[in-house]
């Protein structure tokens, strides 16, 4: 319940962010993904945003978007800055840039 208290109040205080519609400030909140480019997911396992990150990629799929979906075990949210250097850290950055090499 704290993860949800803490995305409410964060959504509610970026005031530019209220003129904006809920599918235009997250992507996940639309109601059709179709037409949407591929996408490349990766979120740790003990990330607060996991289940919306894989709920996303799920419906992704869903609508026949090509998706790449990673889920990395033990990870935090925000570990490529708490471990920059930690071999796992470096791996997902190198997977990040295989995926924008190959746009």
């Amino acid at each position: 319940m704290r993860s949800r208290a803490f995305k409410s109040r964060s959504r509610k205080s970026s005031a530019p962010s209220r003129a904006l519609s809920a599918s235009y400030q997250a992507p996940a909140r639309a109601t059709d993904l179709s037409g949407l480019p591929d996408a490349y997911i990766d979120v740790g396992d003990l990330d607060i945003l996991r289940d919306e990150n894989i709920e996303y990629a799920r419906r992704l799929m869903a609508a026949g978007i090509p998706t790449e979906l990673h889920v990395l075990p033990g990870l935090p949210h925000g570990f490529e800055m708490v471990a920059p250097d930690a071999t796992l850290t470096q791996r997902v950055i190198a997977n990040r840039l295989r995926r924008l090499v190959s746009l």
